[in-house]
């Protein structure tokens, strides 16, 4: 498997040039706004979905000012839902960070997360660039419902493979829908035809979702968080869904309430680990998110060939094999 830094050594001078334009979409003449936006920037993860954007625009042969916007666009109206997110959520550490609000208060945090949300939207109207607005706008959308419907189902622990798949298809993969519908769009492709990219992207999006659960069941990772996190946070994955429906009603029962009522105690993620082993929950989720990418591989064969198409090859394989 290729590396991120491999896989981006196409578009490396991009990237490059692309983070100078986002620190500059970020800059406001208050110093407080510029401190924190700076400490964002530093912050930031793998870089996925620039990545992505860039992947598409080259895919369809030119990459422009109008692709370095729409990067923009989605880094700013991501990192805004982010930091809001850190809010309600009340948590403090991202990634191995502390979050915004762990170091400058809530009030703030929420202020500068609507800021990165005006900044990203007037950086659209100001190029007149709507089509990417609307796409991106979409995403923001059915990342909402997805995250809602997420706390709706949490509440009772009653989700299926249906509902999660639905969540998981709103609160992540419609924005990587995004960041490959607007590359292409920027590189001129039609809008008409765009929905091709959205879809290729999330079914991507898809199979990032389930490897990302998965992880929580296999190994500690510098993702922010440790193995057993959904557990104590009561959020029920694929994994876990699949192990629950193979049960019998009893002992479903008892696991749902076992992760009700006793989440956070020491031992409860040791056994619903074995639960979920003895139903072969981690291979079933594992299968399912190989469907997904492979799917998204048999969407990427109508692309002509290019040197970003391989590369985006090795991103799909880097999605559902990364370690952390």
């Amino acid at each position: 498997m290729s590396s991120l830094a491999e896989i981006r050594t196409v578009i490396e001078k991009e990237l490059e040039e692309f983070e100078v334009f986002f620190r500059q979409s970020m800059k406001s003449s208050v110093p407080l706004l510029d401190k924190i936006t700076y400490y964002l920037v530093k912050r930031r993860g793998k870089q996925i979905r620039p990545t992505l954007v860039f992947l598409s625009a080259g895919m369809f042969g030119n990459i422009n000012p109008v692709t370095y916007r729409a990067a923009s666009l989605i880094e700013l109206l991501h990192t805004a839902t982010l930091v809001h997110d850190d809010v309600v959520d009340e948590t403090y550490r991202r990634r191995g960070f502390f979050s915004i609000n762990a170091l400058w208060k809530n009030k703030i945090a929420v202020l500068v997360g609507d800021y990165l949300l005006s900044r990203g939207l007037l950086l659209a109207i100001d190029n007149k660039d709507f089509s990417l607005l609307e796409k991106i706008s979409t995403a923001v959308r059915k990342m909402s419902e997805g995250e809602l419907l997420q706390i709706e189902k949490t509440r009772k622990l009653n989700i299926n493979e249906s509902e999660y798949m639905e969540i998981i298809c709103g609160k992540t993969a419609s924005l990587v829908a995004a960041c490959c519908a607007c590359g292409a769009i920027s590189a001129g492709y039609p809008e008409t035809e765009a929905q091709k990219m959205w879809d290729m992207g999330e079914l991507l999006g898809m199979a990032f979702q389930i490897k990302d659960d998965l992880l929580d069941y296999t190994t500690d990772n510098d993702t922010g968080k440790t193995a057993g996190t959904d557990i104590k946070e009561k959020n029920i994955s694929l994994p876990l869904i699949h192990a629950l429906e193979q049960s019998g009603a009893i002992e479903r029962i008892k696991m749902i309430n076992l992760i009700k009522n006793h989440s956070s105690e020491p031992g409860t993620k040791d056994i619903v680990f074995n639960f979920v082993n003895t139903y072969k929950g981690i291979e079933y989720a594992g299968t399912r998110m190989t469907e997904y990418s492979q799917k998204a591989r048999t969407m990427l064969k109508e692309v002509k060939d290019s040197v970003y198409k391989t590369a985006f090859e090795e991103l799909i394989t880097f999605v559902t094999e990364r370690k952390n």
